[in-house]
């Protein structure tokens, strides 16, 4: 199966996700949908189709996508099936992600300014 997702790749799901998750939830066939779920969440959340237009995206809007996409893939993955972390371990690395991801989504929605940062690399904070 081959990547299908534009924003972030498997491995970037699986990193975050750690390494005592589930071998079934970091699969490929898996990832995959939560790599879309995410990019359908992002795009939705700043009504912006950040996958169509990914190539005139900047570089480190790139990697904010990355970031965003990747950690709403890796909480999913993490819920799946928590039976091989410990008891904490998910709850913290769920929480480590939603943070990422929402102060993502509090920005984006927020501020055009930030969307226009991701677009094109430049501007300054007001």
């Amino acid at each position: 199966m081959a990547e299908s997702g534009t924003l972030c790749i498997n491995a970037d799901v699986k990193k975050k996700a750690g390494l005592r998750a589930s071998a079934v939830s970091t699969a490929e066939d898996y990832t995959n949908v939560y790599i879309l779920e995410a990019e359908g969440q992002i795009c939705g959340a700043s009504r912006y189709d950040w996958v169509t237009n990914y190539a005139s995206v900047s570089a480190i809007g790139k990697e904010i996508l990355r970031d965003a996409t990747s950690a709403y893939a890796a909480m999913l993955a993490i819920y799946y099936d928590t039976s091989g972390f410990n008891t904490q371990e998910p709850l913290l690395g769920f929480n480590l992600h939603w943070a990422s991801f929402q102060k993502f989504i509090t920005l984006v929605e927020k501020d055009n300014n930030y969307k226009d940062f991701i677009k094109t690399g430049e501007g300054d904070v007001d």
